[in-house]
Parts: C-alpha cells; sequence; structure tokens
C-alpha cells in the first residue's frame, strides 16, 4: 500500500506574544488589536528552515532504519540556501545513504504539497520504495502586518 507510513513535527521554542507585537506595532496599524490573542512559534537566532527540517526529520526516524531511505525531498518557501542543495544537507545531517536521491521543492506556497505528490509518484511508479518529504518554513512577513500575527515557524 502507498502513503504515509510516519510523521514528525518540529516546533521552536521560542514564542512571541501577539500583544507585545501589537504594543510595539499598535501605533501604525491599530486593526491588528483583532488577532493580538496568543502566541506564535518563532525561531530562535541559530535556527532556519533547514535546521527545523534536520529535526523534524529526526522526530519522524525515531527507530526506523534510515538505510532504506531512497530518496530526500525538503520543501519550503523561506530556504536558507539559493546555490546549494538544501535537501543534500538535510541528507548529511541525518546520516543518510549518499548514493539516494535528494531534491528541493520551492518557490511556491504548494511546495509540500508538490514533494509530497512527487514522492507518492516516485513509489507508485517503483523507482523508490521510501521517500523522506520535510516541509518546513520561517516566513517573514512585513512589521504590523496581519500575517506578522498568523505566521508561526515550523516543520
Amino acid at each position: 500500500m502507498i502513503g504515509i507510513t510516519a510523521y514528525g513535527a518540529y516546533i521552536p521554542r521560542l514564542r512571541l506574544d501577539r500583544m507585545a507585537i501589537f504594543q510595539a506595532m499598535g501605533w501604525f496599524a491599530p486593526a491588528i488589536i483583532m488577532v493580538a490573542q496568543g502566541e506564535r512559534s518563532m525561531c530562535n537566532h541559530d535556527e532556519d528552515s533547514l535546521t527545523m527540517a534536520v529535526a523534524a526529520a529526526r522526530d519522524c526516524l525515531t527507530g526506523m532504519d534510515k538505510q532504506a531511505i531512497d530518496a530526500a525531498y525538503l520543501c519550503s518557501t523561506t530556504l536558507p540556501f539559493a546555490d546549494r542543495l538544501n535537501a543534500g544537507i538535510l541528507a548529511t545531517a541525518l546520516n543518510l545513504r549518499a548514493d539516494m536521491a535528494t531534491a528541493d521543492f520551492t518557490s511556491t506556497l504548494k511546495a509540500g504539497t508538490t514533494g509530497l505528490l512527487a514522492a507518492l509518484d516516485g513509489v507508485k511508479a517503483g523507482s523508490r520504495k521510501n521517500v523522506l518529504v520535510t516541509a518546513t518554513d520561517k516566513r517573514e512577513t512585513r512589521p504590523a502586518y496581519f500575517y506578522e500575527m498568523w505566521f508561526g515557524d515550523g516543520a
């Protein structure tokens, strides 16, 4: 049967109180008071989309045979490197096989869905048996914008 066999998650420990955002920027955009309840997850200074993907993948692969993975796909709109393969760094950080396929899916909000569909198609076609797909984002927004309140970081 083709499908998802395991999953993992990572949410940064840091939290940003939404009321603190309003107190700092409410003079500029008073309407954001409507969404100034609770808190949002926020990356620390040493975290980015790639490090969150590694943490989520480690959670996913706990107790599994890493050598059985045929491919690793990294899906994000906020990858830290534009000119090198981020999924290759992910595979190296997880000590996966050196001969496996790696690919980045980026530049669209549907990157995670596209990566998952590519993995399912590869398994269905028989070219892959086990594919690791990670979806992660550290979304940047404009200050005093509704998205600053809504977006949180995680993988």
